[in-house]
């Protein structure tokens, strides 16, 4: 347990990386991954009769799509950060909060807070950062359009079915490593039909490893599922690991065991609808036509 002046930030810790890249990275990150979960088959390592490139395209494109697609739904996320004492095995800490994503009146999106108690997470001698909220809002849900393409190197791997999904496998690094700038780093399973993400499992680079103030990030993964019959949109996010912080300056190294799940529940399309209104009276189902004057009003309507 760490006293409060060796209270450290914690980057939401998600543990289950089989990536290559992960495994190589744990010397420098400070991280334990976990394997991933059953449902993997073997790795077919042939190459595709359809050119890698051609491929990379198209699932960018398809993903580019998708991220359309997303923008126009609501949805409801629900996320739970946790610390575990391996002594007792029990949650010593915790992060707990439901927020839904929706569209303000002018049809911003925005989200709104639904539940959310106070954390907890200070006990287990860990404090949440501004990077933590953007991983859950943002970095989880990773999408690789043509718009960040060139900003990675894309290694086609094979392919694998995911239960009776079948995928082509890529690795993804970024091309460069900017302090600025997180990145995905890892490893995404393709729907070889749909063309789209249908598993992400890596982390987003690079970590703040400085001594005393560190600012991890080990894996995340996360699985989606086909919404509406056309787009896989993300439905879990899970990590379960041991955070490995550097002693130093008069403490000692300290691990802290993390337990995380992150759920998308509830998408709903939203779109708009016109009201056509006539001396204050609502015209817009009668057939009538608006004469001079006619106001329009266009307001956001959940379907």
């Amino acid at each position: 347990m760490r006293t409060p002046s060796r209270i450290v930030f914690l980057v939401l810790t998600f543990a289950a990386s089989a990536c290559l890249s992960a495994a190589a990275a744990q010397d420098k990150d400070s991280f334990t991954p976990m394997p991933l979960d059953s449902g993997f088959g073997p790795m077919n390592l042939d190459q595709p009769a359809v050119p890698v490139d051609q491929i990379v395209k198209q699932f960018s494109e398809k993903e580019q799509e998708f991220q359309n697609a997303l923008d126009h739904y609501t949805y409801r996320r629900t996320a739970s950060v946790q610390t575990i004492d391996d002594d007792t095995h029990k949650v010593s800490g915790q992060y707990y909060e439901v927020d839904d994503v929706i569209f303000d009146p002018s049809g911003d999106r925005t989200e709104k807070v639904v539940y959310a108690p106070a954390s907890t997470l200070d006990q287990g001698g860990i404090l949440m950062t501004p990077t933590d909220l953007q991983d859950i809002q943002r970095n989880y849900t990773f999408v690789l359009t043509p718009d960040n393409l060139s900003q990675y190197d894309v290694k086609y791997i094979g392919r694998q079915r995911i239960d009776q999904v079948d995928c082509y496998v890529f690795d993804v690094a970024p091309k460069i490593i900017d302090k600025k700038i997180r990145r995905f780093e890892g490893r995404i399973w393709v729907d070889a039909s749909a063309l789209q993400i249908v598993v992400s499992d890596g982390r987003m680079v690079p970590d703040d490893t400085r001594r005393g103030n560190a600012d991890l990030h080990p894996p995340f993964i996360t699985w989606r599922q086909q919404i509406d019959g056309q787009y896989w949109f993300p439905v879990y996010t899970k990590g379960e690991g041991m955070l490995h912080f550097a002693g130093g300056n008069g403490y000692m190294n300290e691990d802290v065991h993390i337990r995380e799940t992150v759920k998308y529940a509830d998408y709903k399309r939203f779109g708009t609808t016109t009201t056509i209104l006539y001396n204050g009276q609502d015209i817009t189902n009668n057939g009538q036509q608006p004469q001079p004057g006619t106001q329009s009003s266009t307001q956001p309507k959940q379907k």
